[in-house]
Order: structure tokens, then sequence, then C-alpha cells
């Protein structure tokens, strides 16, 4: 069955079915763009929640060690490929679905105005040859009418007594024109008449049937396409279930993973000191007396046991509170504040020798004291050595970064104020400037900043040294009871402790140190390095000659 055979009377319903399947055909691309759109938010949504939950920064790269944080960040990147795969519907859906119908459905309705066009067409030429026929036919009666009225008239005038012979003979040349072009009328009639029959039946059985077959073809082919896309909305989806499944089985196996007891050996092993538990108080007997002095100016005290956390340190030297001459001073600076001096009484005097053989062994057990500390230092002194190593560690790795990015900002605007140098049409290299100062101010402050940290670091690393040293050559951490000296414990926080350098540098420039707590350095001499700048200008060092004080940070240059 077809249209041409059984609707050949049907225009108007096979006008108005096939721009009904146009658009369901539209409707559908409409319907999977809409989820496509579900699509990209759903995956935008999860790519967000992943980077919400994401892990950065160094304890969360610590964290990541243990297997359940481990398995966690695993989870987070499943779900991120997940994500990757819904985007990957939408983005096939849109070219495979999308794209491809809305260019076929602007070809069907092209074909579909092509095939009304040629049936109207048809319709104007059958009804323009039927008009003419009407025409024929009421000029054929028309002259028929005359021609009868003029046969009439004829035969009145030839019976007419009165009528001359002359006027019979007009009338019967009248009667027979008319009935001649009467004729002829009858003759086109007929003609036009066969040549309209002849096209009415081409119209109905032949030109009409083949354009509503040809409509039916297209309105079939739109259907199969359609169905096509039917099965596509299915099928694309199909095609990243592998993935999907893997991604879900990989946040399965991440799960599965965790091992519990090996993140609680993990945990142990970052966090334990080695340090040996404090040994039993050993019992002091005061019956037996006191051993006298070895000298005459020392006290005679009893017996004390070292405690194992130490007294915090007192500064040997007070820091100038003013801030350091330029490296190229252009004269000398009047430095009239005053600061504390050392005072030394001749007891302090007396406990020197004491000072120098038992406080550095007990000066390295302050570690332990930093390691509880309540409240939180920028060195991050306030953490077990362990602790303090990798959070120093990832604040240099932080800096050095930035200090990077600083430095490639720094080279790229040179370059583009070269080529503004060399082409002032393309830019002022003035407006340049104040970008580049503030980007050289950022690494200079950068760099200080590397420095202070790395010098943190390589503390806590000595320092970690030392009190290995400590624990492997003492017991239980008494230290005092092994000296020969006795002192009264309550003098311990008066004692200087005996420093080891932290670094060596190197003098640039003459510094005269005129003022309290300052030395005199000479240029070319070298310096160790007992207190690095804590960011007033001013830093501790060592002269070789036994000479300790604060000179300008600015006047000397760091040695390896």
């Amino acid at each position: 069955m077809d249209w041409g055979t059984d609707l050949w009377d049907q225009y108007d319903h096979i006008d108005k079915h096939t721009q009904s399947g146009l658009d369901l055909l539209e409707r559908y691309i409409k319907f999977v763009k809409e989820r496509t759109e579900v699509e990209q938010n759903y995956a935008k949504q999860l790519r967000s929640l992943t980077k919400k939950y994401a892990k950065r920064g160094s304890k969360e790269e610590q964290d990541c060690k243990f297997s359940n944080h481990a398995s966690f960040q695993e989870i987070l990147n499943e779900l991120n490929d997940y994500a990757g795969q819904r985007e990957l519907i939408a983005e096939n859906m849109i070219t495979g679905i999308c794209v491809e119908l809305t260019k076929y459905l602007q070809d069907l309705k092209q074909e579909r105005k092509t095939h009304l066009s040629d049936a109207k067409k048809a319709q104007q030429n059958l009804e323009s040859t039927f008009k003419h026929l009407e025409s024929t036919k009421k000029r054929f009666a028309k002259e028929w009418a005359e021609a009868d009225k003029a046969t009439q008239q004829a035969e009145k005038t030839e019976n007419d007594l009165n009528a001359t012979k002359l006027d019979v003979e007009k009338a019967k040349q009248h009667a027979h024109a008319r009935t001649h072009t009467a004729e002829e009328c009858r003759n086109d009639y007929a003609a036009q008449l066969q040549k309209y029959n002849k096209e009415q039946n081409f119209f109905y059985y032949t030109e009409i049937p083949q354009i509503f077959n040809k409509m039916q073809d297209m309105d079939e082919r739109r259907i199969r396409r359609l169905a096509e896309g039917y099965c596509q909305f299915s099928d694309i989806e199909k095609k990243v279930l592998p993935i999907i499944s893997k991604c879900l089985e990989g946040i399965t196996t991440a799960g599965k993973k965790i091992d519990e007891k090996q993140d609680s050996i993990l945990f142990i092993e970052q966090h334990k000191s080695g340090f040996e538990r404090p040994a039993d108080v050993e019992f002091e007997d005061y019956t037996q007396g006191i051993k006298p002095a070895t000298s005459d100016s020392s006290l005679h005290p009893p017996k004390v046991r070292a405690k194992l956390w130490p007294f915090s340190k007192k500064n040997k030297f007070a820091r100038p509170s003013f801030s350091p001459p330029s490296p190229f001073p252009s004269g000398s600076l009047p430095l009239s504040l005053s600061l504390t001096k050392l005072q030394l009484t001749p007891l302090s005097l007396c406990l020197r020798e004491f000072n120098r053989s038992v406080k550095p062994r007990i000066s390295t057990l302050k570690i332990l004291h930093k390691q509880h500390s309540p409240a939180a230092a920028e060195d991050f002194s306030h953490l077990p050595p362990e602790q303090r190593k990798k959070k120093l560690q990832a604040k240099i790795d932080d800096i050095s970064k930035d200090l990077q990015k600083a430095q490639d900002q720094s080279e790229a605007l040179e370059k583009m104020k070269g080529v503004y140098e060399q082409n002032p049409q393309m830019g002022d290299p003035s407006s340049l400037e104040p970008q580049i100062t503030e980007t050289a101010q950022n690494i200079g402050r950068l760099r200080g900043e590397l420095a202070k940290y790395e010098t943190w670091l390589s503390e806590a690393v000595g320092g970690e040294e030392s009190s290995n040293a400590i624990n492997n050559n003492t017991q239980h951490g008494v230290v005092a009871a092994e000296q020969p000296q006795h002192v009264y414990s309550e003098f311990d926080d008066e004692f200087d402790d005996v420093e080891s350098p932290i670094g060596q540098c190197m003098a640039l420039y003459t510094f005269e140190g005129t003022s309290e707590g300052t030395i005199s350095i000479t240029e070319g001499e070298l310096l160790s390095i007992m207190e690095e700048d804590k960011g007033d200008g001013w830093m501790r060092v060592l002269r070789a000659s036994g000479e300790e004080g604060y000179i300008p940070s600015a006047y000397v240059k760091h040695t390896p």
C-alpha cells in the first residue's frame, strides 16, 4: 500500500502528517541536548566534589602514606574518572545524535518543501487548464447562440414580402458566417476538453501519486533514522559501561586493600622518638655527709640528678633593637641605644667550667623539651624531630615552588620589556617597571624565607644526630651524677649554653661594632654563624678569636 494510490485526494492530511514527523524529530534532538546538559552538570558537580575533598599540602601528603587515607584518595581519583565518562557520554550524544540529526532534519525539511511545491505546481497547472476549458466552452455556447439567432433572422427576412433580394442575401451570409464561427468554437472546445481530460488523468493517476509516494518514502526514512537515534541514545552509554564498571571496581579494590595493622605500624614509626624511658630516681643519703669541695670558691650542694627535660636557654646576647646599617654606609651612625650587659657573678665564673663540660650534653636533650612545647612555633620546634623535619622540608618545597614561579615571571617581564624596547609600537617599556620591581621584591623575600627554613632544617637534622649520640652514650638521661663537681640545681637556669655553629659565612665588608652587643669584622674574614637573621637584619656570629656578637646580615655571604 502506498500514499499515491490510497491517499491521492488527501493532500492536506499528508501535509500535516509529514510536518508532525519533522516536529517529533526536532523534539527528540532537543530532548537529547537537555540530556547532555544533565550529564555535563552531573560530571561538573562530581569533579567539584572530588576537588573539594582532595588532600593538599604536606600534612595531607603525609596522611596519604596510611592505607585508609590513600584509599580515599584513590576513590576520589576513580570518581573523577567516572565523571570523565559522564562527560564522554554527553560529548558523544552531541556529536552522534544532535549534530547528525539536526543536519538530517534540515535536509528533510528541504526535501518536503520540494515535494509540496511540486504538488502545488501540478495542481495549479490542472486548474489553469480547466479554466481555459471553461473559457472555450463559454465562447462556444455564446457563438452557437449567435449563429442560431442569425439563422432565424435570415429565415424571417426570406419570408418577409417587403424584404428585397439584397436584404435576404445579406441575412443568409450573416447567418452562414455565424454558423461557421460557432463550428470553430465547437472544435476548439472539443480539443480543449480532450486536453484537460488527458492532463487530469495524468495528474490523478501519475503525477500526484509519484509525489505522494516520494513523501511516503521520505517519511519512512525519517522514521528509520529516528529509530536509529533512539538506539544510539542507549548504545552510547553502553559503550562506556565497561570503563564505568572499572571505576566502580577500583573503588571497591581501594576499600579492600586497607590494612589497619600496617597503618598503626606506620604511625608508630613516624612518631616514636627513640629515647629511653626515665630511670628510677636514686635514693640520696644525706646521713653520709657532704664531700669537701676541691676548690675554696666552690659551694657544697647535695648531689643532684639531671632532669630529663632541660631548662630553656637564656640568650647570651641581647639582639640590637635598631636597624642594621647599610652595606655601603655613608658615615657612622650614632647608636645610643643601650643593651643589657652580661652580668657575670663570681659564682657564675666559678661554674663556667661545669657549664663547658656538662651542659653540652644536657643541651642536646632540649629537643625533647621542644617536642612537648604546647605553643606552635614558626620553626615547628614544638613538634617531634621527625615531624619537624617533614614540616620544614614541605615548607621549603612550597617556598621553592613559589620562588621558581616568581623567577619565571621575572624572566617573562624582562623579555617583554626587551620586546617593547625593540618595538615601541607594541607597548611602553616603562609600564612594566612596577611589576618588575614588585617581582624582584617578592623574589628577595622568598629567598630570605628559604634561607631561614633551610637553616632550621639543618638545625633539626643536627639536633637529632646529637640526641641519638646522647641516647647511645648515657643511660636513662642521668648525666649530672657522673660529674666530679656538684652544684645546686637552682643555679642551672643561669648557665650559659655552649652552642655549636649552625653555618659558616664570609664578611663582604668591614663593620665597626661600636654598640653594645655588636662586634667588629673585617672584609674577607671567615665567621661561624651562631644565630640566623630573624627578620630584623641582625645575625649572631663567632670570630676565630672567640669573640661573639651581632653583625648586619647584609655584610656577610653564606659559605658551604
